[in-house]
């Protein structure tokens, strides 16, 4: 049985959330304020965790933040807050998907499957220790990423989109495509999600992000990682 933590302070919603996740099989505990959230997250018992960003003592994004320095999990965010800078500043800080209130609790449940079952997947496809391609190496035991020798660190689905399109070289994939691949979610389309996390990459792996080495833009058709 699978553990989920929801660090949620209204307790109509955590309610909501529990229900729902434990009826479906999962086993979950809730935390009705950041300091505790974070306290139980650091536990490292948990294989998802649901985060609002809008918590007393601590807010969502430090635990965010914080997590992402010990453990590789599905982490959502669940927020009333709809602006994009809000989303970007999540995504960049690691979370694997942004989730707004109001919320459809079986869309919500949908989407936690969907992550775990990546999360599996991604795990258990691993036969190959290490992956090198024009100057990039990726150690998919470690995730440890170098780029002409040197490491750099990357968040978990930034990890995921690298190792996804070093995998399909050459091949041109369209945003809502990566986002099925690599979220697991069947959408039209998440532009704000997959943009955000192809500037990162760049940011980190192109020796120039505006001229990209590696990954290229394909203009009306997507992405593609260049041999």
């Amino acid at each position: 049985m699978q553990n989920i933590l929801i660090i949620e302070d209204d307790p109509d919603i955590a309610a909501i959330e529990k229900d729902y996740l434990e009826t479906a099989g999962f086993r979950t505990d809730i935390a009705y304020d950041g300091e505790d959230g974070l306290k139980k997250g650091l536990t490292g018992t948990f294989d998802l965790i649901l985060i609002d960003i809008m918590l007393p003592k601590v807010d969502g994004f430090t635990i965010l933040r914080t997590l992402r320095k010990s453990y590789d999990i599905p982490i959502l965010m669940v927020t009333a807050k709809r602006e994009d800078i809000d989303k970007i500043r999540g995504f960049g800080l690691g979370a694997d998907d942004y989730i707004e209130k109001p919320f459809s609790p079986s869309v919500l449940l949908a989407r936690i499957k969907a992550h775990l079952e990546r999360y599996t997947r991604l795990k258990g496809k691993r036969t190959k220790s290490e992956i090198n391609i024009a100057g990039i190496s990726v150690n998919t035991e470690t995730r440890r990423v170098y780029v002409d020798g040197n490491e750099v660190e990357l968040k978990n689905k930034e990890y995921e989109l690298l190792l996804f399109l070093m995998l399909n070289i050459d091949r041109v994939f369209s945003r809502e495509e990566l986002y099925e691949k690599i979220w697991g979610m069947e959408r039209a389309g998440d532009n704000t999600t997959v943009v955000v996390h192809i500037n990162r990459l760049r940011e980190k792996i192109e020796k120039n992000p505006s001229e990209p080495r590696y990954i290229e833009t394909v203009w009306g058709a997507g992405y593609r990682f260049k041999p």
